[in-house]
């Protein structure tokens, strides 16, 4: 080892690898006076050293590491700054001992550093493994893959090896500072496939990050590109006084939208904040978008009220048939605001199954007060910020339904329609219905709070309609804020004068056919109402009626006939067979087979309950597919009739030696409910008696073991169900007297309607 002194220069950001050529651009003061001594003295030898901060200007002793190189200057270039562009050939690895001058330029004196080999065989495998790894990752993992992998073909030792591979590796260059002060030659080639491996995975993540990059770069980001550019542009080329003039206008609107008095200064703080922004700014964007929302928003202006109750009344007759007690309400509504000059603190619920009409009587209602109409469906709404809006602070934010809503409408008094309150759902973001009840209470909408408004806005002069299919799916402290208005199923003579008087002028008109073109019979609307469909509703109806027109459209232009004649006999012809088929009542009378009335979400049905016996020990036999509830009644029923035995003629073992059966028809269809206890009871005692039951008799109503007859549900449509089935007479609890009223009198004045207390007020008056 041998020492010496020679001049020194430090470079920065760059480590010099022996074996190797290394230029740079020297222009330092004391580089360049370095370069020109070991010119002059040292035949061009120098030592190169490493700077451990790159950042230092004019570094010291202490801010440059310990190992550096002897280098020869090759080639030197002049540039035109008085800089020099060096070309150097590095030799030999060097350790500084210490700095014999520090001034004009460094001198150092050094020892040469010789490689070694601590392990012969374990360099040749390290060499065999790095060889393999540099040729066929060349591409990813070298600077210049071409160029290293000629060199490494050309025969070199391994430390040569090393060095060259060293200095064309990819990667952060001071980090080669290892393999300057690495004098095992073993260890450096251990180095290199870390450096190799750790380059791989580092290409691997580029290109997958590449890769997604360019699959997120979709149409929408360009177009935002090119507008933000646009906006750069016009910014440049002087858009300001445009800017000024928006702002003006701006101004003005606020003034002239009479707000409130803090919402007007709020107002007009935020438009002092635009006016100072850049429109490159995003919050500029932000800010403007909040401006335009609160000038369009409704702060005074209300349409005037119909104060002609006659005229009201006779736009919701001309616009809706039956629905009786809702029209009544809305009459009461109107009535009380005459008297009292004030907006009724009121909101209706509209209950009722599909296609009953609730969203068009909303309409109507708007349209018979000559206010503004505006709906929002809360179907699938799951998020509180739907209703309150989001806070401006977040990024796409919205003001909620509710004030997008009144925006619509333009005025404070409009008729706001909730669809579907009951279909509003919860979860980990909040619960809607709890900001519904600050909507509908009406002692507290006056002072609205909208996250994204962030004031209190006035609801107390809307008058707000809810609907709902299923009133059990309203939360009960949003039920108790709302007035309930029950819509039930049309009977099918108020299908069929809605059909007349509605639907088939409203399909004529958007089929553009004249009314001389087409016609359709009573007794095919019927047909069309009782075969066809099976609803609660008129929507299928509608639908139907509108395939028909289409049909004759068909023909008339095919066929060059003058007009479409509908009639029961060709119905089959334009619609096909029919879907459905109401039960009829019985030809004959039979023992043990009863006529009973259901409920069905389509409106009301009959059902035939059979039962039979057969030798046996006593058991009950249930098919029909049958509810928890009517399986029940029929222990039930049945526990009734075994405790009165000897009060029907039964004989006394008659229940020890056989099994009963009881059966409802159509099994493939549920059934449920606590009405078919009278049914059951008189069809087994009919069967254990053997007595007919008359063919022309209906009944409902639960029944308990003492024999009672319990209050139903659904008396109208039941009724309906009864009348068109052929029945005579029908039997109903004696509590369901006052819903007799709800029955329609043509049904009424069909049938004879008798109410009873308890099975013996019945079984006088059903066999034959």
């Amino acid at each position: 080892m041998e020492t010496r002194n020679l001049p020194a220069i430090a470079v920065r950001g760059i480590v010099p690898i022996p074996n190797n050529d290394f230029r740079i651009d020297v222009g330092r003061p004391m580089s360049l006076k370095a370069i020109e001594e070991a010119e002059q003295t040292f035949d061009n030898q120098m030592l190169i050293l490493v700077q451990k901060n790159p950042l230092i200007e004019n570094p010291t002793p202490n801010d440059l590491e310990p190992y550096g190189v002897l280098a020869k200057i090759a080639m030197k270039v002049k540039l035109p700054n008085r800089n020099l562009k060096v070309k150097f050939t590095i030799l030999k690895r060097v350790k500084i001992k210490e700095f014999f001058l520090t001034n004009p330029f460094f001198v150092c004196e050094f020892d040469e550093q010789e490689s070694f080999s601590s392990d012969l065989d374990k360099e040749t495998t390290l060499t065999k493994m790095v060889m393999k790894e540099a040729v066929s990752n060349a591409n990813v993992v070298f600077n210049n893959a071409q160029q290293i992998s000629k060199q490494l073909q050309s025969g070199v030792t391994t430390e040569v090896l090393a060095d060259l591979i060293v200095s064309a590796l990819k990667g952060n260059e001071m980090a080669k500072y290892k393999y300057l002060e690495t004098l095992d030659i073993n260890e450096r080639l251990q180095f290199i496939l870390e450096d190799i491996a750790r380059q791989k995975m580092v290409s691997d993540l580029e290109r997958q990050i590449n890769e997604e990059v360019r699959k997120n770069i979709d149409e929408s980001q360009k177009e935002y590109y090119l507008r933000e550019k646009m906006r750069a542009i016009q910014n440049e080329l002087g858009d300001k006084a445009k800017k000024d003039e928006d702002i003006e206008k701006l101004r003005a609107s606020i003034l002239k939208a009479k707000m409130p008095k803090d919402i007007e200064e709020k107002a007009l703080q935020e438009l002092q904040r635009y006016t100072s922004m850049s429109p490159m700014m995003a919050e500029s964007g932000i800010i403007r978008t909040y401006l335009d929302f609160i000038i369009a928003l409704p702060w005074y202006k209300k349409s005037k009220d119909a104060d002609n109750l006659k005229s009201v009344q006779d736009k919701l007759d001309s616009n809706h048939y039956g629905l009786e007690k809702v029209k009544e309400r809305i009459i009461e509504y109107l009535a009380v605001k005459i008297k009292t000059k004030k907006n009724p603190q009121t909101i209706l619920c509209l209950v009722g199954p599909p296609g009953t009409g609730k969203t068009s009587l909303a309409i109507s209602i708007a349209d018979s007060l000559g206010r503004k109409f505006v709906k929002q469906s809360l179907g699938g709404v799951r998020d509180e910020s739907e209703i309150r809006g989001h806070r401006r602070t977040y990024i796409g934010a919205l003001p909620g339904r509710i004030l997008n809503g009144m925006k619509n409408a333009g005025t404070i008094n409009p008729v706001f329609l909730l669809d579907e309150i009951d279909k509003m759902a919860s979860d980990y973001k909040g619960d809607p219905a709890s900001a519904m009840l600050e909507v509908l209470d009406p002692e507290q909408n006056a002072k609205f709070s909208d996250n994204y408004l962030e004031e209190t806005y006035d609801l107390s002069q809307v008058l707000f309609i809810t609907t709902a299919n299923y009133l059990e799916n309203v939360p009960a402290p949003l039920r108790d804020r709302m007035e309930i208005v029950e819509l039930s199923s049309y009977t099918e003579f108020e299908k069929f004068n809605i059909a007349k008087k509605h639907l088939i002028d409203r399909q004529l008109d958007a089929h553009g056919m004249k009314r001389s073109e087409f016609s359709i019979t009573d007794e095919a609307i019927y047909e069309i109402i009782q075969k066809y469909t099976r609803e609660s509703g008129v929507r299928e109806v509608n639908r139907i009626i509108g395939s028909l027109i289409r049909k004759g459209i068909k023909e008339i232009l095919i066929e060059k006939v003058a007009q479409i004649a509908i009639s029961q006999e060709n119905l089959v012809k334009y619609l096909g067979k029919p879907k459905f088929d109401h039960n009829i009542a019985d030809t004959v009378d039979q023992v043990g087979v009863v006529t009973g009335l259901a409920y069905t979400q389509f409106g009301g049905d009959t059902l035939q309950v059979e039962v039979n016996y057969y030798s046996g020990s006593g058991k009950l036999h249930l098919t029909g597919k049958l509810g928890e509830v009517m399986k029940e009644s029929a222990e039930t029923a049945l526990s009734y009739v075994k405790a009165n035995r000897e009060e029907f003629s039964i004989k006394e073992n008659f229940f020890k030696e056989n099994d009963i059966h009881i059966h409802v028809p159509e099994g493939a269809i549920p059934k449920d409910g606590p009405s078919a206890g009278i049914t059951i009871a008189c069809a087994i005692i009919s069967a254990a008696s053997n007595k007919k039951v008359s063919r022309e008799i209906g009944m409902t109503g639960e029944i308990t073991l003492r024999g009672y007859v319990l209050k139903i549900g659904g008396l109208r449509e039941k009724s309906i169900a009864a009348h068109r089935s052929g029945l005579k007479r029908i039997f109903i609890p004696k509590d369901n007297e006052v819903d007799l009223d709800d029955v329609p009198l043509e049904v009424k004045n069909a049938l004879k309607i008798i109410p009873i207390a308890t099975i013996d007020d019945l079984l006088g008056q059903i066999f034959v």
